[in-house]
């Protein structure tokens, strides 16, 4: 294998951007053809180039069978750090881009649900007050995020999302940074028309039996009705609903018919006129709104105007916001 103090010189000339691409489509399709339709030249074209990267790099990277391909730890090493490297060049364009104009650019967020109710309309509202031209991808990741599938590879630039304490046990402490906006506790609610809203004290034992809708077993809100009710000696209430879906667990008690609980930031939303903050004496359930991304990466100044949006956002739903952690 050639010597590390070779590689500047060996890199140059035997290693090319479109060789790495090529490499990267056959890991992701498996099978050489598929990576040459994908790609839309030949398979042996193809082969040429995984072979002239075998060659220039002294090591196999992917054992043949039948069934296709698989990349070998060689290649598995090269997908890593491959990868990072061309997230960094993409970064440097997007650099270039905005440098050129300083109103554009791209974003791509991922986000559970339960953030479009509350602070992601206005954030993205007063973004574009002061970036019109920003192109803005976002999508919804299904619960439980806290893998957070999608920023660990690359695909987003930040990720929006609540994070309970204590943190997760599989929480990737070592790969990503963890801003925290601002704390927005869990707050049991009626819709305004509803018989329990009329009450100026609810204790928690009258809930046991009323009508609640919950995320499903598992998920942090779920444990922390059941440890509010234990608290207090009481039995958990069986609730009418589970659901993943914010929209239903919001729109179903505006109805007037069923109790849920929900973030207290919701109650600011258009939903959450029409839903009142029951009087229960809860336990504390810290609950932080937070920006999380990947670390030792390079943030476009596109990310950086986000995330300082989103601090001033964060100020008018409660207070400061907290350092970096």
């Amino acid at each position: 294998m050639t010597k590390i103090a070779d590689w500047d010189d060996h890199i140059g000339r035997r290693l090319r951007l479109r060789d790495l691409r090529v490499f990267f489509a056959v890991v992701q399709s498996g099978t050489l053809a598929k990576a040459a339709t994908q790609l839309r030249v030949s398979q042996p074209a193809v082969s040429q180039v995984i072979a002239d990267l075998e060659h220039a790099l002294g090591v196999k990277l992917f054992d043949r069978s039948s069934r296709g391909v698989e990349p070998t730890v060689y290649a598995r090493a090269l997908l890593t750090r491959g990868r990072s490297a061309f997230d960094e060049l993409r970064q440097g364009i997007r650099d270039i881009e905005f440098l050129a104009d300083p109103t554009a650019g791209e974003l791509r967020i991922g986000y559970p649900e339960s953030i479009a109710a509350t602070i992601l309309p206005l954030l993205i509202e007063r973004f574009f007050e002061k970036h019109p031209r920003v192109m803005m991808s976002t999508d919804v990741v299904p619960s439980p995020v806290f893998k957070f599938p999608g920023l660990l590879d690359r695909a987003y630039d930040l990720f929006l999302a609540r994070m309970p304490l204590p943190l997760p046990q599989d929480y990737p402490a070592n790969d990503l940074n963890m801003e925290v906006l601002f704390d927005d506790p869990v707050v049991v609610v009626a819709g305004v028309h509803s018989p329990w809203a009329r009450r100026r004290k609810i204790d928690l034992a009258e809930l046991v039996d009323a009508p609640w809708i919950l995320s499903p077993p598992g998920t942090w809100l779920y444990k922390h009705v059941v440890q509010a009710f234990a608290a207090k000696g009481l039995e958990m209430p069986k609730p009418r609903l589970v659901s993943y879906a914010m929209d239903l667990r919001v729109k179903l008690p505006v109805r007037g018919q069923f109790i849920t609980g929900v973030a207290s930031s919701v109650l600011r939303g258009s939903d959450g006129r029409a839903l009142k903050k029951l009087p229960v004496d809860l336990p504390v359930w810290p609950w932080r709104v937070a920006i999380l991304t990947l670390k030792n990466r390079t943030l476009s100044p596109v990310v950086e105007r986000f995330i300082e949006c989103a601090r001033e956002v964060a100020k008018e739903f409660a207070g400061p916001a907290r350092t970096r952690k």
